[in-house]
Order: structure tokens, then C-alpha cells, then sequence
């Protein structure tokens, strides 16, 4: 079942697209945060700070001379912007810049920044800005793949019969001392809002408070395998069940959705300062 909602019907999502002849800031298509935010009872006061970690693998722009030129693009959205970018309008942007003459991959970058920037603070006063980074292919090499530093709990033999989001599965034992750790899936899967496809994830839980019943959590993050969200604000959702269910001091959520269309997505969710994710792209990526 896909979603109706009249903004989404006219996003390029799950439509018949061709491959842009020529640069067009017009093609990024905005969806506003709020859409998703509302449903989860969020004022404009967040209960989080965080980012969207968006990595391209497909960027291609053509030199002064009209030499095809390549790169890596990484950019880094603040969850304060009233928008996103819809992933679909954001890669049709980018496949716009294929027969565009740019002088320099700065340049390319000075100008992405500055058209995605006006489509996620379209409407509203500007606020923190989306940062663009471009990798030339002499710097792939430094790209290091990682892994979670967090315990599996991938590893507990637990029963799902029929898989459906539940938060009420998110518990914890008052009687228990508080503990500090991070724990890790690879199960996480859920649906395109849209289109209905599946969309493949990682997912990293650090707390600090009453210890996360682990088989519990293991099963609420398998009860999305059927849910239709699109990436960031399930990443929202996730942070918000977990400090109502479990009321954590500290939380930090960090999903790193595998690729689609030679792009992932990896949003961060906290209610603290420091601990800067890490970012080292996972061997599934």
C-alpha cells in the first residue's frame, strides 16, 4: 500500500523519470519534516539534535574542456531544516550536472550547497546550513568501511511471529542499575513511503540508564519490516519510542540505510552533545 498524501503525489517518487539533459535546480523536490513530525506529537522545541548524512557514489560533471569528470559527494543536513530533499528529486538533480561544464569540483560543490539550501529553508528564515564535500577519485582510497563498535543483538534466538511495530515492546527493569552501552542490528528493514519497496538498514542504540530489555528491542526493530517511512523520520520515530518507553538519560540513534540508486542515507538522532558518529561507510553499503 502506498502513501496518498497530496504533496507526495506530485514528487517524482515512484514515477517514470528520464535523465536530465541539462542543470536544473528546479528538479529538488521539497517534503516538509513536519509531515512526519506531527504524528509523533513534535513541537518546533525538538526533543534531539542530529544530522542527515547523505553519501552520493554517482556525481558526474564535465571539466572547462568538456572532459567527464567524476567524484564522491557527502552531505551533511542538519535536522533543524524545516525540508528535506526527496532522495528520487535529489538524484535527478545530480544526474543533471552529467553534461554541465563546471570549472572546478569547489565550484560544483559552492553550487549544490547553495541550491539544496534553498530548498530545505523554502518559506522559512535560513538556519544552519547543509555542508557539501566533494571527493576526487585520488582521495576513494582514504574511504575507509567500518563497522558498529556496539553488541549484536542480532545474536539473540528469539521467536517473531508475525512482525508488526509495536513501541510497547520497548522495556526495561527499574529494579536493574543503570548501565552505558551501545547496541546493534543489521535487521532493520522497512518500506518506501511511496513506492512500497524495501529499503535495507543498519542500526546503532547508545544509551545511558535502565538497561534496554535486548530481546524486546530486538523484535520491535524487526516489527518495521512492513512500515512505510521514509528514512529520517523513522530514525525520529525510533528516538522518540525508545525516550517514552525507556526514558534513557542519554540516546543516540544512528541508522546507515544501505544504497539506493548509487545513494544511502544515514540519519542521527541524540539528546546530548559530542559523540560524533561514526562514519565509516558498513561493508553492506
Amino acid at each position: 500500500m502506498t502513501d496518498h498524501h497530496p504533496l507526495l503525489a506530485a514528487a517524482p517518487l515512484g514515477k517514470s523519470s528520464t535523465t536530465p539533459s541539462h542543470y536544473d535546480a528546479a528538479l529538488l523536490f521539497p517534503i516538509p519534516r513536519a509531515m512526519a513530525r506531527e504524528g509523533l506529537h513534535l513541537t518546533a522545541s525538538l526533543p534531539f539534535i542530529g544530522a542527515d548524512y547523505w553519501t552520493g557514489y554517482e556525481l558526474g560533471w564535465l571539466n572547462a574542456k568538456g572532459k567527464p569528470q567524476v567524484g564522491m559527494l557527502q552531505v551533511v543536513v542538519p535536522c533543524e531544516t524545516p525540508n528535506m530533499v526527496e532522495s528520487k528529486s535529489f538524484k535527478l538533480y545530480l544526474n543533471s550536472f552529467n553534461n554541465h561544464r563546471v570549472d572546478s569540483s569547489e565550484s560544483l560543490a559552492q553550487c549544490i550547497a547553495r541550491d539544496i539550501n534553498a530548498v530545505l529553508w523554502q518559506g522559512h528564515t535560513s538556519g544552519g546550513q547543509a555542508t557539501v564535500k566533494i571527493l576526487l577519485p585520488d582521495a576513494f582510497e582514504k574511504e575507509k568501511i567500518g563497522a558498529f563498535k556496539a553488541l549484536s543483538i542480532d545474536r539473540l534466538d528469539i521467536e517473531v511471529s508475525q512482525p508488526q511495530y509495536d513501541p510497547t515492546l520497548l522495556r526495561v527493569n527499574a529494579s536493574d542499575a543503570p548501565v552505558e552501552e551501545a547496541l546493534c542490528s543489521d535487521l532493520l528493514r522497512a518500506l518506501c513511503r511511496v513506492t512500497g519497496q524495501p529499503d535495507w538498514g543498519s542500526i546503532q542504540i547508545y544509551y545511558a540508564g535502565r538497561q534496554i530489555d535486548q530481546a524486546g528491542l530486538l523484535e520491535y526493530i524487526i516489527g518495521f519490516r512492513d512500515q512505510q517511512e521514509f528514512h529520517e523520520p523513522l530514525a525520529e520515530r525510533i528516538f522518540v519510542d525508545i525516550m517514552r518507553q525507556c526514558k534513557p538519560s542519554k540516546l543516540q540513534v544512528l541508522i546507515r540505510f544501505t544504497r539506493r540508486g548509487g545513494m544511502d542515507i544515514n540519519p542521527v538522532r541524540q539528546n546530548f552533545p559530542g559523540l560524533a558518529p561514526s562514519l565509516h561507510r558498513l561493508a553492506r553499503q
